[in-house]
């Protein structure tokens, strides 16, 4: 599942992206709120972690926004406002909880996955599938013509995220942050290593193949014309 995190704070925002990461999640981070705006309303999530007090545009806007735009992402907003004008402001814009700051990380995550089960159509969900491949997201089980595939935690994330921008060329850098949390080394291998051990086990003993190379920008998950 694929989480926005808008959080100005430095140390808190990658607190929380480290934290929602290892739990599983691919989690976008955005540190101001102009850029927490535009991925909210250009992009899909699962869930929304949204800050009030934010630069440039502030968590009110961004809610408000996505509400009038018939938006239903579930937000979880998480701020240091912790009186009840502005609890029950938050609540009639449209946000789903309200978690104030200082907060423990285990109970944010139990925040999250209630709102994700209670939020979501569970049809759309639990299971993708792209082909023969299917991905069962609550169990993290991959099957591929009905033979079930044991994927480490990063494969699976991988796989995740390649299904979820089906079609998509996903550059190395994009990769590196939102599946092993880090910046992109050119002198590092780590990707392609990854990426050649997944088609070993998703694509070498099936057809279609659906993990492309794309030179010089990155690789792609999709059902390709045969030329």
């Amino acid at each position: 599942m694929r989480l926005l995190v808008v959080e100005d704070e430095i140390k808190t925002g990658d607190y929380l992206q480290k934290g929602l990461t290892e739990a599983g999640f691919l989690v976008d981070l955005a540190r101001n709120g102009l850029d927490g705006h535009h991925l909210a309303m250009t992009e899909a999530f699962d869930l929304i972690v949204l800050d009030v007090m934010l630069p440039d545009v502030d968590g009110w806007k961004i809610i408000q926004s996505l509400r009038e735009a018939n938006q239903a992402t579930p937000v979880l907003f998480l701020t240091a406002r912790d009186s009840v004008d502005d609890r029950v402001k938050g609540l009639e814009l449209g946000a789903d909880d309200y978690l104030v700051k200082p907060f423990a990380f285990a109970e944010l995550l139990a925040r999250v996955r209630t709102l994700l089960r209670r939020g979501l159509n569970s049809a759309l969900v639990e299971h993708m599938e792209i082909a023969d491949l299917v991905l069962d997201l609550p169990r993290r089980r991959v099957t591929r013509g009905g033979n079930r595939i044991n994927l480490t935690n990063r494969e699976f994330s991988l796989l995740e995220l390649m299904v979820r921008r089906q079609g998509e060329v996903l550059p190395r850098s994009l990769i590196a942050s939102q599946v092993w949390d880090m910046n992109f080394d050119s002198d590092t291998n780590v990707i392609d290593v990854a990426i050649r051990r997944l088609r070993v086990k998703i694509d070498e003993p099936y057809s279609p193949k659906l993990i492309h190379t794309v030179r010089g920008m990155g690789y792609q998950l999709d059902i390709l014309d045969d030329i």
